[in-house]
Order: C-alpha cells, then sequence, then structure tokens
C-alpha cells in the first residue's frame, strides 16, 4: 500500500482528502505538528507529499525545499494560490506538480496515480541498469542523480525524466507535447511554461557539473541534448 503524507492546515480539506484517498487504498498521515514536519516525514517514509502552500510558521516552499536535501520523494503542491508565478515557484522550489483549490477529487488522485505509475509502477525506470555513461557523463538511475568529473547533481523526478528522456534520444529532437507526456498523464492539467521552468533548471543543474549548453532549443520543434562534454 502506497503511503501519502498530508500536509494540509485545512482539518475539513484534510480530512475529506484522506476520505477520498483511502477508498483507492492508499494509507494517508495527515501532518500532526507542524514545527515537525520533517520528523514526520522521516518516520512515514511517504511514496508522495500533498502540500498546501499557506501553513503556520513556514510556508509550503520552505518545506518542499528541507524534504527535497533529503529526498526525491514526489511532491504536488494544493493551494488557493492559483497565480503563475506561484506555480513557478512551486516548480522552482522542487515540487512535481500544482493543483489550485477548489479542486476535482478524481483530477487529485489521476495526478497521484499517475506519478505512482511513473516512479514505482508500470512506467518506472528499470532496474537492471544502475546507470547509463555516455563518454564519462553518468546518470544515476535510482539514486536520480547525474555525476561528470567526479561533480555529482541531485535531481528531482521531473528533472530526471527530461534528463533520461533526452540522453536514451542522443541528438534527437523531442517535441514539447512529446516531454508533457512524459512529465503528466494529460496536457491540459499542466501549464506548458512548467517544461520551459524544469528545463531551465535542469539546464543549469548540468552547468555546475561542468556541462554548458548541453540541452538545446529547437525552434519551432522541441529540444535535444547533445554531447558538448566529450570533446569529440
Amino acid at each position: 500500500m502506497k503511503k501519502i503524507y498530508l500536509i494540509e492546515d485545512d482539518p475539513k480539506i484534510a480530512g475529506l482528502l484522506k476520505e477520498y484517498l483511502e477508498k483507492y487504498e492508499y494509507l494517508v498521515t495527515i501532518v500532526n505538528e507542524f514545527d515537525k514536519i520533517m520528523q514526520e516525514f522521516k518516520s512515514i517514509e511517504p511514496h508522495l507529499v500533498l502540500m498546501d502552500i499557506n501553513l503556520p510558521r513556514y510556508d509550503g516552499f520552505y518545506w518542499c525545499r528541507q524534504i527535497r536535501s533529503i529526498s526525491n520523494c514526489p511532491i504536488i503542491f494544493i493551494s488557493a494560490r492559483d497565480s503563475g508565478m506561484d506555480q513557478v515557484m512551486a516548480i522552482e522550489n522542487g515540487g512535481d506538480d500544482y493543483i489550485t483549490k477548489p479542486f476535482n477529487f478524481d483530477v487529485v488522485q489521476a495526478k497521484i496515480k499517475g506519478i505512482m505509475r511513473r516512479i514505482y509502477g508500470e512506467y518506472a525506470v528499470s532496474k537492471q541498469a544502475d546507470f547509463l555513461e555516455i563518454n564519462g557523463f553518468y546518470l544515476h538511475l535510482t539514486a536520480m542523480e547525474a555525476e561528470f568529473e567526479g561533480k555529482s547533481i541531485s535531481l528531482t523526478k521531473n528533472e530526471f525524466i527530461l534528463l533520461k528522456a533526452f540522453t536514451d534520444r542522443l541528438n534527437q529532437v523531442l517535441s514539447r507535447t512529446y516531454l508533457l507526456e512524459m512529465l503528466w498523464d494529460d496536457e491540459q492539467f499542466v501549464d506548458d511554461n512548467t517544461l520551459s521552468v524544469n528545463i531551465t533548471r535542469l539546464r543549469k543543474k548540468l552547468k555546475d557539473i561542468g556541462i554548458h549548453n548541453s540541452i538545446q532549443t529547437v525552434r519551432g520543434a522541441g529540444y535535444k541534448i547533445i554531447d558538448t562534454w566529450s570533446g569529440a
């Protein structure tokens, strides 16, 4: 049974979400103490986190960063804040998706199911190989990390999915539509800008380990990755 950690300060919403999701055989734990979220996270070891933004003391962006410092567990934000900037901040702080209140319970369940399936189920990365290597660049599949010349970076779930898609198809153009389908079940649930944010963040992380200009924009078509690191 997959475990969900629900970080929501509205008891009514939290109770309704818990009741609804448990019908789909998820084990849902509602946050108990808002100043001990990290302790509760480590104790629960959830497969997924549902996180509100407006929380007592520290907001959801803060707690998302704290979780990201120790885990790649997928995080979905649920919030009444519906501005595009809030959604961008959610992605930039390590979130994997964003749902605006008031929400449709079926949409929440569909998003959770899609992420669970990709990370833990039929679409999960094969565990037959632990890493992918291209001319000295390593993508560690189970650790969700990338490495080059002794430097490594941790990847969020979405960054990892994108980088894996690019490296599987070196020098091939991948359309924005294809990449959106890799990240989410249904494009209508996603702002296209979130793909751009993830691409920008991935480029920066690759630059941090010495890989420059590898992810290229192909105007009107999509993106591709080329080998700029081997000097060949």
